[in-house]
């Protein structure tokens, strides 16, 4: 089958490497799926550059988030059955971005038929990390404002869907004008383009002064620093990630001081200590997309071949909405 593989850590562009290698073979509690779309996420970037926290034996395929066909089960593999249209994580060292992939048969969920294959690929990692955040963490309320910190990327849109769909007024941050309208498609009420407007002048001057009660942020170092400018009294500091490079150091006496709180998401931790909640947010995220009330935003599809190419557009954040590769493409 066809495979992108990494050798040697580095740029995306750089060091994947294309590949003709045998179908994986399925271990225990394992099933063998077909890859019908596989969505790029910043995780596959980190990996290909050695610096994500699973640091798989290389040669490995990157490609943690898919959508797929079931075509055979491993021993002591229940739940799903073969011709199961299903969603989740690929079990590295045998990524997504390949024909085939391996997953865990305890940890795939039934691909929503409200969507199409490229977007239930990009349905479990972003939307299941803004679920855990805003309502696991933050106990975000209808009315309450939400501040939604690169809000046209994967993780950041999905958050600024469900704070809508939550009835929050949400205030998305964007690198570009053409990000802006991804923001506002996503359900933003105001968007800000950094650069040409202060999003903490935005957010106190919408709030009469008060603030933003959650703060949702993937990009961690400036955009964190700045966020505790605009933060309400029992404010809520949602922290993602660090797409932006820098883990800032927060000041915990401003915290105390002004009285908000710092809550950190891994959304991994719920997978693999409470899958249970995990499975009830899906079946939640179903009948949210059943309704038409969350979709991802896939701005492009792109056969095996664009692999490289799209990963490093990714990395550089040159891209607008989600990419998605088709293998069948």
């Amino acid at each position: 089958m066809r495979v992108w593989q990494v050798h040697e850590p580095g740029e995306p562009g750089a060091v994947l490497t294309r590949a003709d290698v045998e179908i994986p073979v399925v271990g225990p509690g394992q099933v063998l799926v077909r890859v019908l779309a596989a969505a790029v996420n910043f995780a596959d970037v980190l990996l290909c550059r050695g610096r994500y926290q699973v640091r798989p034996p290389l040669p490995f395929t990157p490609g943690v988030e898919l959508c797929g066909e079931v075509v055979e089960l491993g021993p002591e593999a229940f739940g799903p059955v073969v011709g199961d249209r299903v969603i989740g994580l690929s079990v590295l060292p045998h990524g997504a971005f390949g024909e085939y992939t391996v997953m865990a048969a305890d940890a795939v969920l039934p691909a929503p038929r409200a969507l199409s294959d490229a977007e239930a690929s990009a349905l479990c990692i972003g939307y299941q990390t803004g679920w855990f955040g805003l309502h696991r963490r933050a106990g975000l309320r209808a009315g309450e404002v939400l501040l939604v910190h690169a809000a046209a990327g994967g993780v950041g849109s999905a958050a600024v869907q469900l704070g809508a769909a939550a009835g929050a007024t949400v205030v998305g941050v964007v690198g570009s004008a053409a990000k802006a309208e991804v923001a506002r498609e996503s359900g933003a009420d105001l968007v800000v383009v950094r650069g040409e407007a202060d999003f903490v002048d935005v957010v106190n001057e919408a709030t009469d002064g008060r603030g933003a009660d959650v703060v949702y942020d993937p990009v961690g170092g400036d955009s964190y620093q700045r966020s505790t400018k605009c933060i309400a009294f029992e404010g809520r500091i949602v922290v993602v990630g660090f797409a932006g490079g820098v883990i800032p150091q927060p000041g915990l006496n401003h915290a105390l001081v002004k009285n908000y709180s710092i809550l950190g998401l891994h959304w991994g931790l719920y997978a693999r200590r409470d899958p249970n909640a995990v499975a009830a947010a899906h079946l939640e995220l179903s009948r949210l997309a059943a309704e038409g009330t969350v979709r991802p935003l896939v701005a492009e599809r792109v056969g095996l071949d664009a692999v490289p190419e799209a990963l490093q557009r990714l990395a550089d954040g040159r891209t607008v909405g989600r990419l998605v590769v088709e293998p069948g493409r």
